[in-house]
């Protein structure tokens, strides 16, 4: 059996077909047709208005940010356990991260800690500009918590739901919450563009702006003439065609992660120690990545000695995000909370979840982790 990847791409005759037919169309650069079918499905598909194509998630999430007015001196809140691209998007506008700790119920924001941060903000006359929430590991934070506070203290809410196309929380569809949200479809990612982005939103003029700053701000006239900073952000035609060949996939491909989801769960319930990350109330999550936190005092062999023994065997398993505020360019940055996030870092596992991942394949990953930790498959 060959190596076990954490979430490979998983393309087929269909990606191919929609590539060749940009190809053969000779639309190849930045704009096309592809590019504004995709943006109307995705648009659809998350209950919004408007949905801009990028070439990254990252990029996405920095436009949202500069239309709020993010700039230097600035603060912004967001969740510490995420990946860096989250924080860098805030540093790309000269704003400071302010991190928040996770909730157990979904390991998202604390929507508690939230209010009380921005109480506190709001007797000093001093609240961020924006607020980031992520949705974690394919699962949406608490939108309604988190928007109706947002609200409360009239800052924008913009959702990270980089990793949770296909996910819902309370009836409502991931990235249709905040006055922007953003996807990313990364290789590794529920569905993949190779590289590239979205930026989701009811807002006409945040739509606009956005296309008009990530192809390179050129102004109106016959001649190339520039009047505000640009980016060189948008979309391809040809990488637009393999994510609507990859979006016609999208329910079979969030089944099946849910699938190999509950199997770990099953396969797994009865070894001391072993607990996994919660599908929070009222939640679907496309569970991305299976994570799971291993007590080591109960379970007899720690997080790294069961990810040393997969990597033994040519698997791949990663530990969850290393907190924000404990990452070396973080360091000076404010921290509310940190116990609960630090505790995940210091205990979780993502095992390989892709969607082409084979019955063997989950298997092999079981019997590995059993005998890890002293317990056989019987």
């Amino acid at each position: 059996m060959s190596r076990i990847y954490l979430s490979p791409p998983d393309v087929g005759p269909r990606e191919r077909e929609m590539l060749l037919d940009a190809f053969d169309s000779n639309w190849i650069a930045p704009l096309g047709p592809h590019v504004d079918a995709f943006e109307a499905e995705i648009a659809s598909i998350t209950q919004r208005s408007h949905a801009v194509a990028t070439n990254s998630g990252t990029g996405a999430l920095h436009l949202a940010l500069r239309y709020f007015g993010v700039s230097p001196g600035d603060r912004v809140i967001t969740s510490s356990l995420t990946f860096a691209a989250t924080a860098n998007a805030i540093c790309y506008q000269g704003a400071t991260p302010v991190f928040l700790d996770s909730c157990r119920s979904s390991w998202n924001m604390d929507p508690d800690l939230l209010r009380e941060v921005l109480s506190s903000a709001a007797d000093k006359n001093d609240l961020p500009r924006a607020v980031v929430a992520v949705d974690l590991y394919g699962q949406c934070a608490d939108y309604n918590k988190l928007s109706a506070i947002c609200e409360e203290f009239r800052v924008p809410l913009i959702v990270d739901a980089a990793e949770s196309l296909g996910a819902g929380i309370a009836g409502r569809p991931a990235g249709s919450v905040g006055q922007a949200a953003i996807f990313s479809f990364n290789g590794n990612k529920i569905i993949t563009t190779s590289g590239g982005g979205m930026l989701v939103t009811d807002d006409e003029q945040l739509a606009t702006k956005a296309r008009f700053w990530a192809t390179q701000a050129r102004d109106d006239a016959p001649h190339y003439q520039h009047s505000e900073l640009g980016y060189n952000y948008r979309m391809s035609n040809i990488l637009a065609a393999i994510g609507r060949a990859q979006l016609e996939g999208l329910t079979n491909k969030v089944d099946v992660r849910r699938e190999h989801n509950q199997f770990y769960r099953e396969a797994l319930q009865d070894l001391p120690g072993i607990t996994f990350m919660p599908e929070a109330p009222e939640a679907r999550s496309t569970f991305w990545l299976t994570a799971l936190l291993i007590d080591s005092t109960l379970a007899g062999n720690s997080r790294d000695d069961v990810r040393l023994a997969l990597e033994a065997q040519d698997v791949e398993a990663r530990p969850v995000w290393k907190p924000m505020h404990l990452q070396p360019l973080f360091a000076g940055c404010e921290m509310f909370g940190g116990a609960v996030c630090e505790q995940f870092f210091d205990r979780g596992l993502c095992l390989p979840s892709g969607s082409s991942l084979s019955t063997g394949a989950r298997e092999k990953v079981v019997r590995v982790i059993r005998e890890a930790l002293g317990t056989p498959q019987l």
